[in-house]
């Protein structure tokens, strides 16, 4: 759902409206949810029918209030259910209980309900200070907003306003579809069509953003669209309206979980091995972006590491790089070494620290080879062993890391010498847990 269709939802909420008086109740536990996520309060879409939610309603409630009105939280935390973006958890062994509950007191919520949750989208974009601010001018007093406020909520300057950042995420995803499966499409044809939704951009600033998009999907650990390098100085609305976008539904993630999971190419007999080798590797960057101090999505597929545990991919990959090895070493004038690149990890089996066991053809050297394969672009993180990265320490003189990307389509490889965190940042994703 759009933040223009939440915003319609917002405005219609169809509060309490007897003896003509507009009851404040579920405009007040709104307000209340987004000044939690506001002060950080609310890091994860649990809202727990507790003191600091009471707290924060009454506050927002003594502020709207008439005197007819009297502070009773829990009738819009069980009342909001019907809005559609609200929902309950309920407790063990209640469920049929549940569904002939009357908010008679706190009591029944206590029984009844875990906690609340909102449309994970809806969660996402709360994250947002403007989305915030929109959203609560749709609360006020429950009358829609004009489009001359929204516009001066939204902002009009040079940078991209929500429903821009909005506008292109949805086009770069149905793009990214596309590539997942493999149909034609045209980015120009896309940026023209764009045009028309956007505040008098260019064609190269639509460009620039796809490749925003691409940085924060790379960051996410998510596939992109390798036609859009990743530039990683993009704004926080946009890497916001992408986490939004990709907690829509489950068909949003669906294809990029099936993209991790899917095989790549099956044959090389048409491969050009002279025009595989990319020697232009991605340099190691700091980033300046804000991290965020909070959780990612709880649901986001982590398609780096879906695709680490692609064996089929994994070792597809490896006989890839076999195949390489064996023309360079060919091509520099040393069939004999050829004969002697070892497939180690299929001899030996994982765990060495390496998977390929290769030759300098001039000093006739042994080199310990370790491939990463993605069916994604060459950008995108991959996982490496503890041991694989010792090991990379321990022999950096002997030591490369084949990078295979685009493995669906048209692969190709880069290759990193010597130790691998000399080129790359290493962040821990897991940790042992002991007793001792």
């Amino acid at each position: 759902m759009s933040l223009l269709e939440y915003e319609a939802k917002f405005s219609e909420l169809n509060p309490n409206r007897r003896h003509g008086n507009t009851s404040p109740h579920k405009i007040a536990m709104l307000l209340a949810v987004m000044d939690l996520i506001e002060s950080g309060s609310l890091q994860e879409n649990r809202i727990y029918f507790d003191r600091q939610l009471k707290d924060a309603f009454t506050k927002r409630f003594n502020e709207l209030k008439s005197e007819a009105d009297r502070d009773n939280p829990h009738l819009p935390y069980y009342h909001l259910h019907t809005s559609g973006f609200w929902h309950h958890q309920v407790n063990p062994g209640q469920r049929e209980s549940y569904k002939t509950m009357s908010a008679s007191g706190a009591s029944a919520i206590d029984q009844h309900i875990a906690y609340a949750y909102l449309d994970e989208e809806l969660f996402e974009l709360l994250q947002n200070f403007t989305v915030r601010k929109l959203l609560t001018s749709a609360l006020d007093r429950n009358f829609a907003i004009t489009e001359t406020s929204r516009k001066s909520i939204l902002g009009s300057n040079n940078h991209w306003n929500w429903l821009e950042c909005e506008a292109i995420v949805q086009d770069y995803f149905v793009m990214l579809d596309k590539e997942f499966k493999r149909e034609p499409y045209s980015k120009a044809d896309h940026r023209r069509a764009l045009l028309t939704k956007l505040n008098n951009r260019s064609e190269g600033s639509i460009e620039y953003k796809h490749q925003n998009i691409s940085a924060v999907l790379v960051e996410l650990n998510l596939p992109y669209i390798s036609g859009y390098k990743p530039a990683s100085n993009y704004q926080k609305d946009l890497k916001q309206a992408v986490l939004a976008h990709l907690a829509k539904t489950e068909t949003s993630s669906k294809p990029i979980t099936q993209y991790a999971d899917s095989s790549p190419i099956s044959t090389f007999e048409e491969i050009n091995w002279k025009s595989v080798l990319d020697t232009e590797a991605p340099a190691r960057v700091n980033s300046t972006n804000d991290q965020f101090g909070r959780p990612y999505l709880a649901t986001k597929p982590n398609y780096a590491q879906r695709e680490a545990r692609n064996r089929q991919l994994g070792k597809i990959g490896e006989a890839f790089v076999i195949e390489y090895e064996k023309f360079r070493l060919t091509e520099a004038g040393r069939p004999d070494l050829a004969m002697k690149v070892e497939w180690t990890s299929k001899a030996e089996g994982d765990g060495l620290g390496y998977d390929i066991r290769s030759f300098d053809p001039y000093l006739d050297e042994p080199l310990f080879l370790e491939v990463k394969a993605t069916n994604s672009g060459k950008y995108q993180p991959f996982y490496i062993t503890d041991r694989e990265l010792d090991f990379s320490r321990e022999h950096a003189a002997q030591y490369k890391l084949y990078r295979v990307y685009e493995m669906k389509s048209h692969p190709r490889l880069f290759i990193l010498r010597g130790a691998v965190d000399d080129h790359v940042h290493l962040r821990p994703r897991s940790f042992e847990a002991r007793f001792s």
